[in-house]
């Protein structure tokens, strides 16, 4: 099988002051023509469960109440997976050039994340006008805007 080096490119910070992606100093002329952009999808690193053990959990018990009982890890949005690779997709808030700081407005990673790539968020590529999804979750928002108001908590098994 293949092998893949990735490189950090920076990591997330989360403070007082708000949630912020950090870039490398090498890497800040990466971030030149990001204005205007509302969102950015944000490439993370689940390095919390960057371990043998959760690389190789490919079911796992239902975490959402109304789904199945168990469901492949693909189906899920769980960090344990073969590669523990994950997207946020985040409004921004504001960018800071000169010190490579993105303040956004939520992420789902931990403080020390490591982020591994940044890609605007555009909605002729990224958005899906009419989306499928099974019965057991299509109650559940339809943007990240509505998401900040549901129950989520409701949602889980834990």
């Amino acid at each position: 099988m293949k092998q893949f080096t990735v490189n950090q490119i920076g990591k997330i910070e989360m403070n007082k002051a708000g949630m912020f992606v950090r870039i490398e100093p090498e890497f800040i002329p990466a971030l030149q023509a990001f204005e205007g952009f509302s969102h950015i999808n944000i490439v993370w690193w689940f390095d919390g469960c960057d371990n043998s053990r959760s690389r190789n959990v490919l079911e796992v018990p239902s975490p959402y109440k109304s789904a199945p009982k168990v469901m492949g890890t693909f189906a899920t949005r769980s960090p344990e997976r073969p590669n523990p690779i994950a997207l946020t997709a985040s409004q921004i808030i504001r960018i800071d050039y000169e010190t490579g700081m993105i303040q956004i407005a939520y992420t789902d990673a931990d403080n020390g994340s490591p982020v591994l790539d940044l890609k605007p968020y555009t909605p002729s590529l990224d958005r899906v006008e009419r989306p499928a999804v099974p019965q057991w979750c299509s109650h559940w928002p339809k943007s990240l805007e509505e998401s900040a108001e549901f129950d989520w908590e409701n949602e889980f098994t834990y």
